[in-house]
């Protein structure tokens, strides 16, 4: 099988690279997001998923906007990973300067920054459940600068207008794509 839609093999690299649970179920949250899309688009889910759930891969190791994600655009390339799957990659960092050109990479930059925020709200909820997180708690707390302050707000706000969608439905959508999820997400 196609290694770009084996999710067990990029999973494998994941695990590979990331070693702390923040950061894994990062990329679950992102995976999750995006597959939502893909299948709300009629995408391909395995690939799009793991293009989710490898986008960060190379983050733990290589840290610094000098090195994240182009170390881990090298390493996929190595391993074989196409140019398109390694582009839309390369894409979710706004600082790469790698325009975003397909409904993928678009997906994946608005996804990014908006699913670690939906699980920094989740945690601070009584219930410290996604079922419990709303669209008004979610911009609430965007408001807080204080509050999960390494996530960029105008990201979350960008992504939504490049995919054409009013801001409260994509944080709808990705609420609910979480939610159907949270046993691996841990939410």
């Amino acid at each position: 099988m196609d290694k770009e839609l084996n999710r067990e093999e990029c999973l494998k690299i994941l695990k590979d690279y990331t070693k702390s649970e923040s950061l894994l179920k990062h990329a679950y949250a992102v995976e999750t997001c995006v597959v939502a899309y893909a299948k709300s688009l009629e995408e391909d889910e395995k690939y799009w998923g793991n293009v989710g759930l490898l986008h960060d891969f190379d983050y733990e190791r290589f840290p610094t906007a000098e090195e994240h994600p182009y170390k881990g655009n090298e390493i996929l390339k190595e391993l074989g990973f196409s140019e398109d799957f390694r582009t839309a990659i390369m894409s979710h960092a706004e600082y790469t300067g790698i325009p975003r050109e397909t409904k993928l990479s678009k997906v994946l930059f608005a996804c990014d920054e908006l699913a670690g925020f939906i699980t920094a709200v989740t945690y601070v909820r009584p219930s410290k459940s996604v079922d419990d997180v709303k669209v008004k708690s979610v911009k609430k707390k965007m408001k807080d600068k204080g509050f999960a302050r390494a996530v960029n707000r105008e990201e979350i706000i960008q992504g939504a207008e490049e995919l054409g969608i009013p801001l409260d439905e994509h944080i709808q959508f990705c609420i609910d794509a979480m939610k159907g999820n949270k046993e691996l997400l841990g939410l």
